[in-house]
């Protein structure tokens, strides 16, 4: 009787359980629809059906391309792109269209080729592409000394600093002076008297040429007469140096290739190597450079290059772009601006004297007695 109520009981648990189940799974089910509506993952947008969109294809650059480049096939690349996004006429889609063009500008690769970034002109020279709108090139010599140790590269901004020599002239004659003297002898009878003349019927005129400048008279306090006097050599040129042209670019240093081509530029010439026994070559040094200026800035230094001044090139800081006044150079300046003074007359001097400043070398010292 026991084991049989026992049995009862379970029964009535068990049969409690699966109510209570039932019930969990029905509470739960509806709890789901309230909480996430349409099965939505919570933190998850709503999946919409994506549309069958048309296609169409269009021309990239499949690597960096720098300007004036010529456009091969190994350079370009064709990428899928929305129909409906794309302008009539404003992409290239076919690759043989942009064969054989040349790029404008430095492009990246990636960038979509349109009419405006190429051009079809095949003539005119890699240089030019190189030029800045409203600027111009220009070649000018240089040196060891004049490019900054040869450090100077394509795409480097410089200054330029010129240097002239100034002489006094005669404004008739526009020559040098001092202005050389000659004798003239008005014509009339020889001999004695006051009225006598050089003997002939014209005028005589000696010229001494170089041996006669012209000089001034002046009065001697010791003699208290006048006396007159001569240079004692030619006129010395006055020296002047000012900064022309400020942040000019540097378009090539030395020769151009003579095809023109982007890839003889972008890479030197190799040196050729010695044969075995012959001494090696030194490097050949270039002895020009091509500047980019405004078109003014172009004439002056075709003047200065005419009248031989000397033009010096200063290297910029990579970015600055910085304008500096400058003050023009002179004897004068250097003494008031650097408070240099002129050296007195001493009774006393170094010994052996120095007529110039010019460094000797060891050799040239020890050979000195």
């Amino acid at each position: 009787m026991a084991a049989g109520g026992r049995r009862r009981n379970g029964r009535i648990f068990i049969l409690l359980a699966i109510i209570l189940i039932v019930i969990l799974a029905v509470a739960g089910f509806f709890l789901r629809n309230q909480l996430f509506p349409s099965q939505q993952i919570p933190g998850q947008p709503l999946a919409t059906p994506t549309p069958n969109q048309a296609m169409s294809r269009i021309v990239v650059l499949a690597q960096p391309v720098a300007r004036g480049t010529t456009i091969t096939e190994g350079m370009v690349a064709v990428v899928p792109y929305p129909q409906d996004q794309l302008v009539e006429g404003l992409f290239y889609t076919d690759v043989q269209t942009v064969i054989g063009k040349r790029a404008r500008f430095d492009l990246e690769q990636g960038v979509p080729l349109t009419a405006s970034l190429v051009t079809d002109a095949p003539e005119g020279s890699y240089a030019s592409f190189q030029i800045p709108r409203g600027l111009v090139a220009v070649s000018i010599p240089m040196s060891r000394l004049t490019a900054v140790s040869y450090a100077l590269q394509p795409g480097d901004h410089v200054n330029i600093i010129g240097s002239m020599l100034l002489v006094d002239l005669d404004t008739d004659f526009q020559s040098r002076l001092p202005n050389y003297t000659a004798a003239v002898i008005a014509p009339g009878p020889s001999g004695g008297g006051e009225e006598t003349g050089g003997g002939g019927e014209s005028i005589t005129i000696t010229i001494n040429g170089s041996e006669s400048p012209q000089g001034r008279a002046e009065l001697d306090t010791a003699l208290n007469q006048a006396v007159y006097v001569q240079p004692s050599e030619s006129q010395r040129p006055r020296l002047v140096s000012q900064t022309l042209v400020q942040d000019a670019i540097v378009l090539w240093v030395g020769e151009f290739p003579l095809n023109g081509s982007a890839e003889t530029q972008a890479q030197a010439a190799p040196t050729a190597t010695p044969a075995a026994g012959e001494p090696a070559q030194a490097p050949t040094r270039p002895d020009v450079v091509t500047l980019v200026v405004t078109p003014q800035d172009a004439v002056t230094l075709n003047y200065l290059m005419l009248v031989d001044a000397h033009l010096s090139l200063a290297l910029r800081s990579a970015g600055d772009d910085q304008r500096v006044p400058t003050e023009t150079v002179t004897l004068q300046f250097i003494l008031d601006q650097y408070n240099i003074p002129y050296p007195a007359k001493l009774p006393y001097g170094i010994e052996p004297r120095i007529d110039d400043l010019y460094e000797k070398l060891p050799s040239q010292q020890s050979a000195q007695p």
